[in-house]
């Protein structure tokens, strides 16, 4: 006879839901979903050892157990806080959270400079949601924001430190889907940065799921950069038979243009399955894909303001040389910008 599974149940802001021992409090509250998830900035699911980083998941254990019925006496990290039998816990319903929440934002926009009207991660950053829901106004920091010289990492990805957060996810997606890893962390404290060693760029075959993994505007393509407002863009799901990876992406249309592919994300912003350089970069045509339906949007989300309301093919592929000629005209007058 099968031994039974064991189960832990936890209850976060009053909803109950059965466990697996070892699971965290956050992949518990994603369990249930809605709007008790705590937010992440660094954590990562597909990635072994991301978390703890940020400090934007932050949760108060009102109980710790059912034998252990005293609360944690501080906030805790729900991303590296494993859940216990009869566990408690608060996030939304707490003011203390929401308090610490808004001071960890506070924290994190110290240094990040506010030129979102030229990021293209704007429209699908993470650090501009948490901005809007605990952010504040003004600023209490009266001293000169930390800045950066550009470096060169490679001929398809920009990096832009001045916005890092240094949330460790493009070290890992290099540690853990390449053959070896070109860039990590340098100096210390205040002066840490994303950089690669001396006289290298960033070149493996999967390198560019950085791009798709950072939460902000740090790591961005440069073969999209600048060329439009991921609002004003249609994203298609498709695929290809690629030798190297799933071949499962995200087209991003504009007309008949792909102007960016990415790999496709869940409802947490994390890519189901990473894809190689050879799918991002260099099949930006409509007949190096099978299209399959349009990709599910979040009805909060601004990209939904230009989806297609129904699939339809025939207007993604049609030709539309008025369109292709605004499209080179608005890319030369951004070049100055790069």
């Amino acid at each position: 006879m099968a031994e039974e599974e064991v189960k832990f149940k936890v209850t976060i802001d009053g909803i109950p839901v059965d466990v697996a021992p070892g699971t965290t409090i956050l992949n518990a509250a994603r369990q249930i979903g809605g709007d008790i998830v705590p937010p992440a900035m660094c954590y990562y699911s597909k990635l072994e050892g991301s978390g703890g980083k940020c400090r934007t998941c932050l949760v108060k254990v009102s109980k710790g157990s059912e034998k252990d019925p005293r609360p944690m006496p501080k906030l805790v990290a729900s991303c590296r806080t494993t859940v216990m039998d009869g566990m408690e816990v608060q996030n939304i319903t707490s003011p203390d959270v929401l308090e610490a929440r808004k001071g960890v934002v506070e924290m994190l926009l110290i240094n990040h400079p506010l030129d979102c009207p030229i990021c293209d991660q704007a429209g699908e950053c993470k650090l501009q949601d948490l901005s809007y829901e605990h952010g504040v106004a003004d600023t209490r920091y009266e001293f000169e924001r930390r800045t950066f010289e550009r470096i060169d990492i490679g001929d398809k990805i920009q990096l832009h430190m001045n916005r890092c957060i240094l949330c460790y996810r493009c070290v890992y997606v290099a540690n853990q889907l390449t053959e070896g890893r070109e860039h990590g962390v340098i100096h210390r404290g205040d002066h840490s940065e994303i950089s690669t060693f001396i006289e290298n760029a960033l070149d493996s075959d999967f390198i560019g799921n950085v791009i798709d993994v950072c939460p902000v505007g740090a790591l961005t393509d440069k073969t999209f950069r600048f060329k439009n407002r991921v609002w004003f863009t249609k994203p298609v799901d498709a695929h290809r038979d690629c030798p190297t990876c799933s071949g499962k992406v995200t087209l991003w249309y504009k007309g008949e243009e792909v102007l960016r592919v990415t790999g496709r994300k869940d409802e947490y912003n994390e890519v189901e399955d990473f894809i190689c350089n050879t799918c991002r970069f260099d099949t930006k045509q409509t007949s190096d894909w099978v299209l399959e339906e349009p990709t599910p949007v979040e009805k909060e989300s601004v990209i939904t303001a230009n989806h297609y309301a129904e699939f339809n093919p025939p207007p993604v592929i049609k030709e539309n040389p008025a369109l292709q000629v605004a499209n080179a005209e608005q890319l030369a007058r951004t070049e100055k910008l790069k």
